[in-house]
């Protein structure tokens, strides 16, 4: 139940970005983890035998979403930032919140209908929660970093949600 309340607060901290070091102090890979099968199940599409399909199978999604956030981290501290490892990945995953809503929103509203309103609906929820996501987790890792590499370690960090945000946004179900 402790770890419970935990992950929720580190929810609430990522829904409303601040300048905080108690996501970074308590880390975990719970959060991360219930984020990135939920957004991978999402992203799965339909029947499990089909081959037709609309989006990505389970394994590509986690397999992006894990490297990735991998590969920040890595940058972050070969650029000289000041937290652990750990603690990166569960920042970045935990900012990968905004975008998991944006793929439950983007499903309802394909279920609704597939036209041209639909794209643009679609595509003005995944911007937004793409914007979300990467103020979220510059607020965070920002300030772990030297002041003349702060843009060296947002890039990547932009590319890394933009990457995620397309293939939201691609999804079409069969």
């Amino acid at each position: 139940m402790r770890d419970l309340k935990a992950v929720g607060k580190k929810f609430v901290h990522v829904m409303y970005p601040k300048k905080s070091s108690a996501l970074l102090r308590d880390w975990d890979l719970w959060g991360p983890l219930v984020l990135c099968v939920s957004l991978a199940l999402m992203l799965q599409g339909g029947s499990a035998d089909s081959k037709e399909d609309g989006g990505p199978q389970f394994a590509e999604v986690f397999v992006i979403i894990w490297f990735g956030a991998v590969v920040i981290t890595l940058n972050s501290k070969l650029l000289g930032g000041t937290i652990s490892f750990f603690q990166s990945l569960c920042v970045l995953g935990y900012c990968v919140l905004p975008l998991t809503v944006a793929m439950l929103v983007c499903r309802l509203v394909l279920l609704a209908s597939s036209g041209t309103v639909s794209f643009i609906v679609r595509l003005v929820v995944v911007m937004a929660m793409f914007g979300w996501s990467t103020l979220a987790s510059t607020a965070f890792l920002a300030d772990s970093q030297p002041p003349n590499r702060k843009a060296l370690v947002v890039y990547p960090i932009f590319l890394f949600y933009f990457v995620i945000s397309w293939m939201i946004l691609t999804f079409t179900p069969q």
